[in-house]
């Protein structure tokens, strides 16, 4: 933490080698993120060039009382729902696939796959809070700041995500 201090500090004082440092250390990690949101590779890839870029524009607005990581997810879901706003469309993933991942699953249960199936199905709040609580491991405090909701809203969405996802477990089981 205290190195991403320093490397933060260089690259607003214009270290464009720092700010390198620092995209290398967090592009895997918010394509992963956003890639949970369009199975378009390209269009993900552009939500990421477009967080870093404004990142590196506003870097001095970053006040550093939250984590970089935060920010700059905050900045890349703003991208992806611009992006989404200009579409006019709600992100999907292609229906083959979908029809992959539950035809492998009736085969040879795959949770890791089904589980991916579902967390498509849930609307796009609910699959961000999962996601960034679950899988990336930010608190409530910083997903509440990321999402622009309260902080009990954010755990109310995960728990409600949560007993769905173990009522589609249950039913799972029981159909196998």
């Amino acid at each position: 933490m205290h190195e991403e201090t320093e490397l933060l500090q260089q690259a607003k004082s214009g270290s464009h080698a720092a700010f390198r440092v620092l995209y290398d250390g967090h592009v895997v990690s918010l394509f992963r993120f956003l890639k949970q949101f369009s199975s378009d590779r390209d269009e993900v890839q552009d939500w990421v060039q477009r967080a870093f870029i404004k990142a590196y524009e506003k870097l001095e607005s970053f006040d550093g009382r939250s984590r970089f990581s935060s920010w700059l997810f905050r900045i890349g879901i703003n991208e992806m729902k611009m992006d989404r706003r200009r579409e006019m469309t709600i992100p999907m993933v292609s229906s083959e696939n979908d029809e992959e991942a539950v035809m492998q699953s009736t085969d040879d249960f795959h949770w890791k796959e089904v589980m991916g199936t579902w967390l498509y199905e849930l609307e796009t709040i609910k699959r961000m809070v999962f996601m960034l609580y679950e899988v990336e491991g930010y608190s409530h405090a910083e997903i509440a700041a990321m999402l622009n909701i309260g902080e009990s809203t954010s755990r109310s969405i995960l728990s409600r995500t949560k007993r769905w996802l173990r009522d589609k477990w249950h039913t799972e089981e029981t159909s196998i």
